[in-house]
């Protein structure tokens, strides 16, 4: 059985962008971001005994999946013709994926996010992921502003000077959630971004918490709990994108490979 029927039996579609809940134009961050937060999901390590064989399953389809995806030459060719080359060794059956993966995505500490949190902000990154964010939701500043990384309520005005500029140079639409945006809602968000800031800041004085990764952890918990958001998916999109220069490494590895 080849890859695009296993996707068809396993995630209930052959379209190898679908099961990585991607958009077929998604650049290559968004298809790294995709793949580690749907292989959180289903990951062997974070299943029960009963369900670890259709995870490990699952888990090497999306390895594949995002092999073939990430991979210059591959994606091209499904693009174009909708097919997946089985015999690259890129998608050899002996590929330990589990190892794969950790190689992806490393573990990341409270270092590397103030790292990357320092090189993050104002780069044009950030601004690709402002201008997405406001695409995605329709202009509307609450989602806008819990959805993008590395922010809290004192960094909207930055936010929406981005968003003011491109609006002027017409590279977004003009979403009234935005342009027309009470007053009165955005003073309600300052004053509940205020309120989790302290609610960290007491939190790390109650427990005594020191600059370690638990407590990094337990802090954005804290701070996001009304939000309904989860640890795991922050995390995710944190490892994804500090990530990179692992991941091209190993596909220059694969390209090796290929030759």
């Amino acid at each position: 059985m080849g890859l695009l029927e296993k996707c068809q039996e396993y995630f209930g579609t052959s379209n190898l962008y679908r099961v990585l809940a991607v958009r077929k134009e998604a650049t290559e961050g968004e298809i790294r971001r995709g793949y580690h937060k749907v292989s959180l999901k289903v990951h062997p390590d974070r299943v029960t005994e009963d369900e670890k064989e259709e995870a490990t399953q699952r888990f090497q389809i999306l390895g594949k999946v995002y092999a073939v995806l990430s991979e210059e030459e591959l994606r091209a060719v499904y693009d174009e013709q909708g097919i997946v080359d089985e015999e690259v060794e890129t998608l050899s059956q002996e590929r330990d994926w589990q190892e794969y993966w950790r190689l992806l995505f490393k573990k990341v500490t409270v270092g590397d996010i103030k790292e990357f949190e320092q090189r993050y902000k104002g780069s044009e990154e950030e601004r690709v992921d402002v201008k997405q964010a406001y695409l995605d939701l329709k202009g509307d500043m609450d989602g806008i502003m819990e959805s993008l990384m590395c922010t809290t309520f004192e960094d909207e005005p930055r936010i929406r000077e981005i968003l003011e500029k491109a609006l002027d140079a017409q590279e977004i639409p003009a979403f009234q959630a935005f342009t027309k945006e009470s007053t009165k809602k955005q003073k309600a968000r300052k004053r509940r971004g205020e309120k989790e800031a302290k609610e960290a800041e007491e939190a790390k004085k109650e427990l005594d918490l020191d600059d370690g990764d638990d407590s990094l952890k337990l802090l954005i918990q804290q701070k996001q709990k009304n939000r309904g958001k989860e640890m795991d998916n922050f995390l995710a999109a944190m490892e994804a994108k500090y990530c990179k220069n692992t991941q091209k490494s190993g596909k220059k590895t694969a390209k090796k490979r290929m030759k």
